[in-house]
């Protein structure tokens, strides 16, 4: 929560299929302040840091010092909306909003389903959703009052959620004396 940064750093969280993407891209159109929006996932994958792929699980092992290298000096100067599905990896100095977005675990299935994931996966994504295992995570791993969670069942959710955020960097601008920003 650093108060030198001229633009803040905004976590959004969830279990895969949450809408954490579609989230980020709408905020980084919308926000008052010009925000670059960084898929955690992409970005590992772009960049070769992960150490293996677990075919079973259709995922990447991250190397998380090489992803957290390539994060620090874009978190210090501000201004990004990290996109990934885990939080707790995110130093608690980085973030001054951690969104996490839950999602029915019935209308979850459906969309990991239309995304082709292995049966396994869609269980498990679907469990820790239940078990509330990303907002625990989040709630356990930064300050209470910068974890926000928010209902992502659908279009009206999406924009509810992306103009509460917006007033959310409207205040911190104020906050951090960026009201012209």
């Amino acid at each position: 929560m650093s108060t030198s940064r001229q633009s803040p750093v905004i976590v959004i969280t969830g279990t895969p299929g949450t809408g954490k993407t579609t989230h980020a891209e709408l905020l980084a159109q919308e926000s008052p302040i010009p925000l670059k929006h960084i898929n955690v996932g992409d970005l590992v994958k772009e960049k070769g840091f992960h150490e293996s792929y677990d075919e079973d699980w259709q995922s990447y092992t991250v190397d998380e010092d090489k992803l957290l290298d390539e994060l620090e000096p874009l978190a210090a100067a501000g201004g990004i909306i990290l996109d990934w599905h885990t939080c707790d990896i995110f130093p608690e100095r980085w973030a001054d909003l951690v969104v996490v977005l839950r999602c029915n675990h019935t209308a979850l299935w459906d969309r990991l389903e239309k995304r082709g994931y292995p049966l396994k996966k869609i269980q498990e994504n679907n469990e820790a959703e239940i078990m509330e295992v990303v907002i625990e995570e989040a709630r356990s791993s930064y300050a209470p009052e910068i974890v926000v969670e928010l209902q992502s069942e659908g279009t009206e959710d999406l924009e509810s959620n992306v103009a509460r955020i917006v007033q959310w960097i409207e205040a911190w601008k104020k906050d951090h004396g960026n009201a012209d920003a």
